[in-house]
């Protein structure tokens, strides 16, 4: 029998908060279990949403997602994480990261050693969220204190794409979720750096990644309705492993550089429906099933639907994951 995998839902905070409503309840409706908040600067903040959603929906739970170091204290973090777990028991889930680079920047914060300072905001925010008091000494935090709120001890997730952060997700993290856009044949080498972790840690955690979803009968609606966000993501200079261990011929500067010019006609000619196969869930029913058996066969435990603005969209995209699933049984 084939391993059940987890469909959940994110959400990036561009969206204003009569979508973010409509989302919420239609998500719930069809009984995806989580919503991921992004936090991107400049977008609307995750923990005030993350207590909106939690207080309009009956039981869809929420991931903040990925609170930065650089720009969020941990002790803060794990202050929001454990107060919204105060109100909602048992419906909070805390995933930490360095960052988008692109926002960090425009922020003016630079990440400087992202592997030792998320190995210690792990460190301290699972020490806070024990309850206890804390004496901290590392090189980045030093930390004297306790939460009031006493022991909340919520899932702890790591965004993670470099080898050393994947390792480090295994041995220490609760999950690891793995960035957008990302191609089966990545997810699995990324997995191979987890298990490392994980050997070390003595530990076995669960994995995760956002994975960019659409649906319609007619397959090329479906690619154009993500085209141009996984696009987006694909821009960057970082993701060439991933385009390579997926045999995707995509130009990433002239993609670049076509979004700097706003040329949208180019974009949308570089990023083909192959790039976008490749590259995701997308096309017909059907289709995005073969493609979710690839992302499990990768060895995820969940996937986090991403990509997704309207209430046609998500429901398409979670009734083809229930088919799947009756399928796979």
């Amino acid at each position: 029998m084939a391993r059940a995998l987890q469909i959940d839902v994110s959400v990036d905070g561009g969206d204003p908060p009569s979508s973010l409503r409509a989302l919420v309840e239609t998500a719930e409706a069809a009984g995806a279990p989580n919503l991921w908040l992004a936090a991107h600067l400049f977008n609307r903040d995750p923990i005030a949403s993350a207590a909106v959603v939690l207080a309009a929906a009956r039981n869809i739970g929420v991931v903040l997602m990925a609170i930065s170091p650089y720009t969020v204290h941990p002790v803060y973090a794990a202050m929001a994480a454990a107060t919204l777990d105060e109100f909602f028991p048992g419906r909070v889930q805390l995933c930490l990261g360095v960052g988008g680079p692109s926002g960090l920047e425009a922020a003016g914060v630079t990440a400087e050693r992202p592997v030792e300072t998320l190995r210690e905001a792990i460190e301290v925010t699972r020490l806070l969220l024990s309850g206890e008091p804390v004496k901290f000494a590392g090189r980045r935090y030093r930390i004297n204190g306790r939460l009031v709120m006493g022991a909340h001890r919520l899932p702890l997730w790591l965004a993670a794409s470099g080898p050393q952060m994947l390792e480090l997700a295994g041995e220490k993290a609760d999950g690891v979720v793995i960035s957008a856009g990302t191609s089966p044949a990545f997810i699995a080498w990324c997995l191979e750096s987890v298990r490392r972790g994980e050997e070390r840690g003595g530990r076995t955690i669960k994995k995760a990644a956002l994975v960019v979803c659409s649906v319609d009968a007619n397959a090329r609606r479906a690619h154009d309705a993500v085209r141009r966000r996984l696009a987006y993501v694909l821009r960057g200079a970082h993701h060439a492993r991933n385009l390579q261990l997926a045999g995707t011929r995509l130009d990433q500067a002239a993609l670049a550089e076509a979004f700097v010019q706003e040329d949208w006609s180019r974009v949308d000619a570089l990023m083909t429906d192959d790039v976008v196969v490749r590259h995701g869930v997308s096309g017909t029913p059907e289709e995005a099933r073969a493609r979710l058996e690839a992302y499990r066969e990768a060895g995820l435990d969940g996937i986090v639907a991403y990509g997704m603005h309207e209430r046609r969209q998500v429901a398409d995209v979670l009734a083809m994951f229930r088919s799947s699933e009756r399928v796979g049984r």
